[in-house]
């Protein structure tokens, strides 16, 4: 049965000040939802409220108030364990800007990111801020997308169909008589997994694809296999790749600029990705951390350190 809770700062003692109500809230909201470090507006008073739909394992939930920074550490991770994933989509006329994947994004109002609670995470906005959050746990998005870390801190603008479209039926939810039935809230599952995948473009080189016809789609696949297939080569480019299928670099850079990932962005994050499924394989302890570099493609060890942190959240030695 879906089912809505309200979490508001309205609900806390009104005797204690501002900074007592505060520190009371995150300490309920990290017991209760998930462990985060908030920082509030100092020019405002403090006000806070979270309404969470939930629908079957999935959240539709709403945060407005005063809470002007929001991070997520490595600690506040270990903490909960929390893996799902968020798609935030800014109601206000703010700018929420944040940092994950090793990609910075900024979202105005109606615009929306897709961010994951098992990385490292910043979000800052203004004094005051409103946004909706629909929360989808990891087993079932990466199931559905195996590929959708790829489209993790990539800004998804106010006119995407499908951004509307999921607007609009999560609201309906919300306010709608509350699902009774199995069959009915497994299909509204779906459906809403379904539009995350569309939003976001999460389907794969199909996604990608789309929208592209003819000569244009069998380039950028073409251009796609050849990264997937060379990423861990120190001197691949995205000149060698044009030469090798017999285009323009400036070509192949606008076929990936439609993709929303650039060249660099792609080959580092299959690196940081290989690297850090080779670090979490019992068999290869006995191998140093700069020869895993090495294998991923990295010939610099302080860039491969650096990179994998802001990645990941935590060092390489820390991901054994």
């Amino acid at each position: 049965m879906s089912r809505k809770t309200v979490f508001s700062s309205n609900q806390l003692p009104q005797h204690l000040g501002d900074r007592d109500r505060f520190s009371l809230w995150q300490d309920i909201h990290v017991a209760e939802i998930w462990s985060v470090e908030y920082d509030i507006a100092e020019n405002l008073p403090f006000e806070a409220t979270i309404e969470a739909t939930a629908v079957g394992p999935l959240v539709l939930g709403q945060m407005a108030g005063t809470i002007r920074h929001a991070t997520r550490k490595a600690s506040n991770i270990a903490d909960d364990g929390n893996d799902g994933y968020l798609l935030l989509i800014n109601r206000a006329d703010t700018v929420l800007s944040g940092a994950q994947a090793g990609r910075e994004y900024g979202v105005g109002q109606g615009e929306a990111v897709l961010v994951t609670a098992s990385e490292a995470l910043k979000m800052s906005g203004a004094d005051r801020n409103v946004w909706t959050n629909v929360v989808v746990p990891r087993a079932i998005l990466t199931q559905a997308f195996p590929q959708i870390d790829d489209r993790l801190a990539l800004k998804i603008g106010a006119e995407n169909e499908a951004l509307d479209l999921l607007k609009r039926y999560c609201q309906l939810l919300e306010t709608g008589r509350p699902l009774t039935s199995p069959d009915l809230m497994t299909h509204a599952t779906e459906t809403i997994v379904d539009l995350i995948g569309l939003v976001t473009g999460a389907k794969g080189q199909a996604a990608e694809l789309a929208g592209l016809r003819g000569l244009r789609a069998a380039r950028l696949q073409a251009v796609l296999a050849k990264i997937a297939d060379n990423f861990a080569d120190p001197g691949i480019s995205a000149q060698g790749v044009a030469k090798e299928l017999g285009l323009s670099p400036r070509y192949v850079h606008d076929l990936l600029q439609g993709t929303g990932i650039s060249f660099s962005e792609r080959v580092l994050e299959l690196r940081l990705q290989r690297a850090n499924k080779m670090l979490s394989h019992r068999h290869n302890d006995d191998m140093r951390v700069s020869e895993i570099a090495m294998i991923s493609g990295f010939s610099d060890v302080s860039y491969f350190n650096r990179c994998f942190r802001r990645r990941f959240g935590h060092t390489p030695t820390s991901a054994r």
